[in-house]
């Protein structure tokens, strides 16, 4: 397989659906046109106040899609338990906030460690491949690989928003040193947050990384060019690294 691999987050379709409360447009068809691609998975976040993703698009995704699902989560017991049913190929945790527009930041694993050992046991049990949403330092990763976690997903909303700005050479020399410090440590790297066809470039460089997962960007770029197009096009400067 060559790497990175390409998720595609399909929250902002259901984001759009919920602004009406309709049905449509349906995820699963969301889902089922990424996959016309050549992608990895699908990515979905059930949040805690459920404003996009619902219960039923989880179970009706899991049944549907023939690539594999992401599944995005906090470690709210109702949500741990939908996955540990639903059985995605991963959980990637994040944190949340309810007032937040989207996820604004990596977990504070020095808080939540003890917490999370309990739901990181239950998802090994049953096969379930657990990735951690962290900021890229050495601190986290250390913690990371006490608590035995395979993944981490390195959130590149700082680089992003530094894109072609003073702070950009920074804050991608934190992602490629921290990529650097996973790789040593045997933990593979994700990354996501932000990303667009622009920006995605120099965030192939990091070392060890296996997955993009990116979402906002494609969803708006499809009201111009249709789902399909946005997703090759994302697909494409992947391939131009």
């Amino acid at each position: 397989m060559k790497y990175p691999v390409l998720g595609v987050n399909i929250d902002h379709v259901a984001t759009l659906r919920q602004a009406r409360g309709v049905g449509y447009p349906d995820v699963v068809d969301a889902a089922k046109i990424c996959e016309e691609s050549d992608i990895f998975c699908i990515t979905a976040h059930l949040r805690e106040d459920r404003r996009h993703i619902q219960d039923s698009d989880i179970y009706e995704l899991k049944k549907s899609i023939r690539t594999r699902l992401n599944m995005e989560m906090a470690i709210a017991p109702d949500v741990v338990k939908i996955a540990l049913e639903v059985n995605p190929y991963m959980v990637t945790i994040v944190p949340e906030k309810r007032e937040e527009l989207t996820t604004e930041g990596g977990l504070n694993l020095s808080l939540l460690k003890d917490d999370l050992k309990n739901v990181i046991a239950s998802f090994d049990k049953k096969g379930i491949i657990v990735s951690l949403f962290i900021e890229p330092n050495e601190e986290d990763l250390v913690i990371v690989k006490e608590l035995g976690v395979p993944y981490v997903e390195f959130h590149t909303g700082s680089y992003a928003n530094s894109y072609g700005k003073d702070g950009e050479t920074y804050e991608l020399e934190r992602l490629y040193t921290a990529a650097r410090e996973a790789v040593k440590l045997g933990i593979n790297v994700n990354a996501g947050h932000g990303l667009t066809t622009e920006n995605v470039g120099p965030i192939l460089s990091m070392e060890g990384l296996k997955e993009i997962n990116i979402g906002h960007s494609i969803i708006s770029r499809s009201v111009f060019v249709g789902l399909h197009e946005a997703v090759e096009e994302m697909l494409k400067a992947i391939d131009n690294k």
